[in-house]
């Protein structure tokens, strides 16, 4: 019989994959579902936990902050208000809880936040060890569409990859994953667990996954919230032109292997927590034949300038 420690040798990595909304303008309440799903993920013997888009801090989903070309309301304002103060800081008193969960816990939180960094927020992933370390941090690039008017753009000092129990581990962020040079740039870092979290709950969404899952020849996981009309305050608009069952964001998360196999298929129809078990052995024999920024290449014909600096308006000479 194999023992314990011969078992753990052949078990392979486990990802939790957390499908649910935020509590949106309660962000202390939603690093406590935060840290209930971790929790359960833990018990389920999962080495990486990943929660989606926005999670902390809230996807303000159905909502104009009062804005029309060339106008901007009162109103707006006070809304806007509402979410800078629901936002977090990378050194701030709730991103050290959610290191601290992760360290009770032993287990990577991968989560998506909304950022603050002075007077701009981003849309941002932070990733925590099982150390309790922030150990780096992605922000969006470029916010979609409305999302412009409330997060400010990322610039290329926040694209990691980096070593987990999992694998080498990058992600993008919903709409990031239509940008084509953005997912060379993760390809040629070596991203073996590519992570997508999002509030995309489309049909499209997973033959998206797939296609990216073949293109680079690694395993994507997307986490997608599902949020529901409640999740909103009770004295929000949300909830007075909505009933509180009324779907906002009725989830899709999903997991695909290199080779284009669909481990984790979407539920659309509830919250909860889901498990995908990562064979990385199968990484080579999907590059067998396609590796995208190696010998399926042509770096004689195509060649992709990354620039990774970080960027600031104002920079003091010495």
């Amino acid at each position: 019989a194999l023992n314990d420690w011969t078992l753990s040798l052949l078990r392979m990595p486990r990802i939790a994959v957390v499908q649910a909304g935020s509590k949106v303008y309660d962000t202390p309440a939603t690093i406590s579902l935060l840290e209930k799903y971790t929790q359960e993920a833990a018990k389920n013997g999962a080495d990486l936990v990943l929660f989606p888009e926005a999670f902390v801090g809230g996807y303000p989903k159905g909502l104009d902050f009062g804005v029309v070309l060339g106008l901007r309301t009162d109103e707006g304002r006070s809304e806007y208000a509402r979410y800078f103060n629901g936002s977090i800081t990378a050194d701030g008193e709730e991103s050290t809880r959610i290191a601290t969960i992760a360290k009770e816990n032993n287990i990577w939180i991968v989560s998506g936040v909304v950022e603050r960094e002075g007077s701009t927020l981003y849309c941002s992933v932070f990733f925590y060890s099982s150390q309790g370390k922030l150990e780096t941090v992605h922000r969006k690039l470029l916010p979609t569409a409305l999302e412009r008017v409330v997060w400010g753009q990322g610039d290329g000092s926040t694209m990691p990859v980096i070593d987990s129990p999992v694998g080498k581990i990058g992600t993008a962020i919903c709409w990031e994953n239509y940008m084509p040079l953005y997912r060379v740039t993760l390809y040629s870092k070596g991203v073996e667990v590519y992570l997508a979290p999002t509030v995309d709950c489309r049909d499209e969404w997973l033959p998206t996954m797939q296609t990216i899952a073949l293109e680079g020849r690694c395993f994507v996981v997307s986490a997608c919230q599902f949020m529901r009309a409640g999740d909103y305050p009770a004295d929000h608009q949300i909830r007075q032109n909505h009933k509180d069952e009324d779907i906002l964001i009725r989830g899709g998360s999903c997991a695909v292997t290199p080779l284009g196999k669909v481990l984790l298929t979407p539920d659309f129809s509830k919250e909860g927590i889901s498990f995908v078990d990562i064979d990385l052995s199968v990484i080579p024999k999907a590059r067998f034949d396609l590796d995208p920024v190696g010998h399926y290449s042509r770096p004689d014909v195509f060649q992709l300038r990354v620039n990774e600096d970080k960027k600031s308006t104002v920079v003091f000479e010495k």
